[in-house]
């Protein structure tokens, strides 16, 4: 998914304080551009906390009537240093990129993208999709990693289940705690670059659950829809729930509602980026250079020079999106 604001803020991250308890993150709406475009809830980045491991962004939208808000609709757009990751409740999306990958965006299946120096996608909801409902999330790449070649994954996970709950592990591994007998663990092989978890959970009206954590790792837990209390506290829909390092076990519990939540974590980046656009860097000079080289490719800016970065695409497609401009000042840290 590409950040469609008109004048995005650059975010640095990568020195957040670390808190000692549950901090909740509220989620601010994100028009995808045009007047019948669909809103998303945006939890990260935000001024309080713009990294949860290395997940750095988290879109959540839906669920959409596609006739009312026309649906996912992002035409060829450019990444770089990062991975993105697309999971679905409801409908589907065709995924197309300029390393060759064409696929499909299904409920309980989960795409990655790694863009590493450069690559060029997009993103459309199907004409039998009626219903649009799900996550984009992107990742950063550390330092040792960012520069490698674009490539893409799919994975469809066997989900956990027990009485009254179901929970997909998508990326990294999760053990469920059962006290009545032996705890079950899922794993993801899809390679991450840093050590990630990714997982959707479901619950009945009523029913609890205890999760083991990493105690290394931070955690983030997203509320779709539902009552949810995580230990003693209730977590608002839509609101993103962070769990600092030295979290080993949470307790999970539905009150009077169904609960679709989202999981994610893990082991904190220790780097800074730099995030602007849909560009993750590192200095003020290289997401400069990133857009310039994307103004060219598309013949928006200037000339192509050299190899492209962002690759080629099929003729057939729609139009790429041109980058918004840069702000006046140096990209740098905030106060």
């Amino acid at each position: 998914m590409s950040n469609l604001e008109a004048a995005p803020d650059e975010v640095v991250c990568g020195a957040d304080a670390r808190c000692a308890g549950i901090e909740l993150l509220s989620p601010r709406n994100v028009p995808l551009g045009g007047p019948r475009a669909m809103d998303v809830r945006r939890t990260l980045p935000q001024k309080q906390r713009s990294l949860i491991g290395a997940w750095c962004f988290l879109d959540h939208y839906g669920p959409d009537a596609v006739g009312d808000s026309g649906g996912m609709a992002v035409p060829r757009h450019p990444h770089t240093g990062l991975q993105t990751v697309s999971w679905l409740f409801t409908g589907e999306i065709e995924h197309r990129d300029s390393a060759g990958f064409h696929a499909m965006v299904r409920p309980g299946e989960v795409n990655l993208m790694t863009a590493g120096r450069g690559i060029s996608h997009s993103e459309f909801s199907t004409p039998e999709t009626t219903v649009l409902h799900g996550a984009q999330l992107w990742v950063a790449l550390p330092d040792n990693a960012r520069h490698m070649e674009p490539t893409f994954a799919h994975h469809r996970p066997e989900p956990l289940t027990g009485s009254g709950w179901a929970l997909s592990v998508f990326l990294g591994h999760l053990t469920v705690r059962n006290p009545a007998g032996l705890d079950q663990f899922s794993a993801s092989p899809v390679k991450t670059h840093t050590e990630l978890l990714g997982a959707e959970l479901r619950l009945e009206p009523g029913t609890s659950i205890t999760v083991a954590l990493n105690a290394h790792h931070e955690h983030g837990l997203l509320v779709d829809s539902g009552d949810l209390n995580l230990e003693a506290d209730h977590v608002p829909v839509d609101h993103l729930a962070y769990l600092p390092v030295g979290t080993s076990e949470i307790t999970l519990t539905a009150g009077t509602e169904p609960v679709l939540a989202l999981l994610i974590g893990g082991e904190p980046l220790h780097e800074q980026i730099l995030m602007w656009w849909n560009f993750v860097g590192r200095t003020h000079e290289e997401v400069v250079e990133y857009r310039r080289a994307w103004q060219s490719e598309i013949g928006a800016e200037g000339t192509i020079s050299g190899t492209k970065r962002f690759g080629d695409f099929p003729s057939d497609q729609p139009a790429a999106l041109p980058a918004p401009a840069l702000p006046s000042v140096r990209l740098r840290p905030r106060d």
